[in-house]
């Protein structure tokens, strides 16, 4: 398999293990590379290994722009429950921004939680992602 297409999304983080701790809890994301900059900083990537796409996590010492809604990363979950089973972990933990809330087809079952530097993380169950990527290729291939 070859690079091509988007591969990564970039953003800064101030606490490397935190937030490496934050994905995999609410997004069963793992580290596949991490190493140490020549300026001492760290990077990681982490992937959900369900396609060839990393998030790459480049600690800062501050984080200046956030990724505030209507911004976000957005996760599938594999059920209703259990996007109410993080809502509630981050109901406890004080992370949960907004819903759970079912705002029906294309967009499903959300919910958005706040990672340890405030970027916004989007919690799913019945988005049409597939389904209208799917959809798209047809109807382009028959045209």
């Amino acid at each position: 398999m070859s690079d091509l297409g988007l591969t990564h999304v970039a953003i800064p983080v101030t606490n490397l293990d935190a937030t490496i701790d934050f994905y995999a809890r609410y997004a069963r994301m793992q580290v596949v590379h991490r190493r140490k900059e020549e300026t001492g900083d760290e990077v990681a990537w982490i992937t959900d290994q369900t396609r060839p796409f990393v998030i790459v996590l480049l600690q800062k010492p501050e984080v200046e722009h956030q990724i505030l809604p209507p911004a976000h990363l957005g996760v599938a979950c594999e059920s209703r429950e259990a996007v109410d089973r993080l809502c509630e972990q981050a109901r406890q933990e004080g992370c949960l921004r907004d819903g759970p809330a079912d705002a029906g087809a294309p967009i499903g079952y959300w919910a958005f939680v706040a990672d340890p530097d405030g970027h916004t993380l989007e919690l799913t169950f019945g988005q049409e992602v597939t389904f209208t990527v799917e959809h798209a290729e047809a109807a382009q291939a028959s045209a």
